[in-house]
């Protein structure tokens, strides 16, 4: 994957860099690793923010990392291109310097990698703007009413119109924020500070306040999509001789299969309509009626690859499946993992994803008189960030 964006804006033969820090862990959020390797659905905390450089006008990046972080991240840049590495330091002053010394480029931007939900357009706008002013230091107003506060005591009250909550991306002409930091000793949190002790003055673009960073065990839970769907499907067959038993997509060895319009894939069709009723769809008694001659004897796998593209149009993606066979015969324990791969391998999804139980009714109703089988699925989506 390049780096790529409509550089026209840029002037010409402009460089400009990224310095994404990414050298903390995860002991805040209560992770035993990285945040940045925290997946967020599909994809990781690092590669997310990656994606939002590779559509800005950033044209190489350098990620200030740990050393035991190397392997994992080396990883997850591989399909990236003008990306490379840094070791950080003992603070995020050293690592950003680490950082501004391992690059080379006109323009820098700097950007904390547990930011994932940074937009390309906050980037580009940070860029611009330290083309013009020399800086370009993403904030957003307060909203909340602030107090200086001494031993539990309020001592003072600040006027919020003159308070901006400073976030990443900060960019910087190069040479200025290079120059700031061999100028200015101490440790600091913040690359603006760092520019205006030094005699520069920076100027504020204004940011967005979905774009958290994740610090605390909360930020994980606020970074899952709010959009989240919970879908639960159910359906019934009776089973009869002289038709195969299919569920999951796969033949199941025995002396009766289920009776249906399609090939009565129990297991398929619940999961079809959970997938369905999580997307907010209608059902699949409606999308494929058993009065359509074109559906007679189909697969249900097919079906379910119909379901999928709608679920694609709608902009989500299947977090996860699970379903519950109730059945008395066949004995289902011998084949369970092989319809696990086969429903994965038919959403494109890994095994880990998919999960399939069995059960008996306890020799109580039609289905424990092998009269029938029934499934009850669940599925979580999610919409794409």
């Amino acid at each position: 994957m390049s780096l790529k964006a409509d550089s026209a804006a840029l002037p010409k033969d402009l460089k400009v860099g990224a310095v994404i820090v990414c050298a903390g862990n995860g002991s805040r959020t209560g992770l035993s690793y990285n945040k940045i390797l925290y997946n967020l659905g599909q994809k990781t905390v690092l590669e997310t923010v990656l994606d939002k450089f590779a559509s800005s006008l950033v044209s190489s990046i350098t990620l200030v990392i740990q050393k035991n972080d190397e392997k994992a991240i080396k990883t997850l840049i591989a399909p990236y291109e003008n990306v490379s590495l840094t070791y950080g330091g003992n603070t995020r002053t050293e690592s950003v310097m680490n950082g501004l010394k391992a690059i080379s480029c006109d323009i820098v931007v700097v950007h904390d990698g547990a930011r994932p939900f940074v937009r390309p357009e906050t980037i580009n706008a940070s860029i611009m703007s330290a083309i013009a002013h020399g800086s370009g230091i993403t904030a957003v107003p307060t909203v909340d009413t602030v107090k200086q506060v001494h031993s539990s005591r309020i001592v003072e009250s600040l006027d919020r119109s003159e308070l901006y909550n400073i976030q990443t991306p900060q960019t910087f002409r190069y040479e200025e924020i290079v120059a700031a930091y061999q100028s200015v000793s101490g440790t600091y949190t913040d690359d603006s500070e760092v520019y205006l002790k030094a005699g520069y003055v920076p100027h504020i673009v204004l940011g967005e306040y979905d774009n958290v960073k994740i610090t605390t065990e909360t930020d994980l839970t606020r970074t899952l999509p709010d959009n989240l769907k919970i879908g639960i499907g159910y359906d019934v067959h009776r089973l009869t001789e002289g038709r195969p038993l299919i569920l999951g997509g796969v033949t199941i060895p025995h002396g009766k299969g289920l009776l249906g319009h399609s090939d009565a894939d129990v297991l398929t069709h619940a999961v079809m309509d959970a997938l369905l009723s999580a997307a907010g769809l209608p059902d699949i008694g409606v999308l494929f009626p058993d009065t359509d001659p074109a559906l007679s004897g189909i697969s249900s796998v097919k079906l379910l690859g119909e379901v999928l593209t709608r679920i694609a149009d709608e902009g989500m993606y299947i977090n996860n499946v699970s379903a519950v066979i109730i059945a008395q015969e066949p004995k289902l324990a011998p084949h369970i993992l092989n319809i696990r791969a086969s429903l994965a391998k038919s959403m494109n999804v890994s095994l880990d994803k998919v999960n399939i139980s069995a059960t008996t009714t306890e020799n109580l109703g039609v289905i424990a008189g092998g009269g029938a089988i029934a499934c009850n699925a669940s599925c979580l989506l999610a919409k794409q960030q």
